[in-house]
């Protein structure tokens, strides 16, 4: 996030302040779980968007993120107003809550990997005893067959009685 260092500065301290005004200051119990990611303040310091993740329990994970995303909405004015408060700004940025697919993707790659290392594993545990199905060396090198004296193409004139066109 290289850029205006007074943004870094200003992002950095949205995330602090949301964060602890996420864990002690909202009693929303759609909250709970909520964490804040990561925060990217545009350069003219506008717009503040908040990149959050929750940890939710198996199988309920999109009705949970729904509720928590509907209460960041509600909160939005009053944590834009601690922030406020806190920065000092002249002009506080309007926050923008954006959920943080990263960690899901990150899980599934993880997954992925993970059976492709055991694919791995199982393959070569097969390669130990396997053997070639045809000739060890299936392929026709030209120095033998000059040693054998026998080529491919026969000298010999064609039958009688046969036209060689014919074939």
């Amino acid at each position: 996030m290289a850029g205006n260092p007074r943004a870094v500065r200003i992002a950095a301290l949205i995330q602090r302040v949301v964060a602890s005004a996420l864990e002690s200051q909202m009693h929303d119990k759609r909250l709970a779980g909520v964490t804040v990611t990561e925060v990217r303040v545009t350069n003219d310091l506008q717009i503040a968007k908040i990149y959050w993740t929750q940890l939710g329990r198996s199988g309920h994970e999109a009705g949970e993120r729904k509720r928590a995303q509907q209460a960041l909405r509600q909160a939005s004015g009053r944590l834009r107003t601690l922030v406020g408060a806190r920065a000092g700004l002249r002009l506080t940025p309007t926050l923008r809550f954006i959920y943080d697919e990263v960690p899901a993707e990150a899980t599934e790659i993880e997954d992925v990997l993970t059976a492709a290392r055991h694919r791995d594993e199982a393959m070569a545990k097969a390669r130990v005893n396997a053997s070639y199905a045809g000739d060890p060396d299936p392929y026709r090198h030209d120095d033998e067959e000059e040693a054998d004296g026998s080529d491919s193409v026969t000298d010999e004139p064609a039958a009688e009685g046969t036209d060689e066109t014919d074939r």
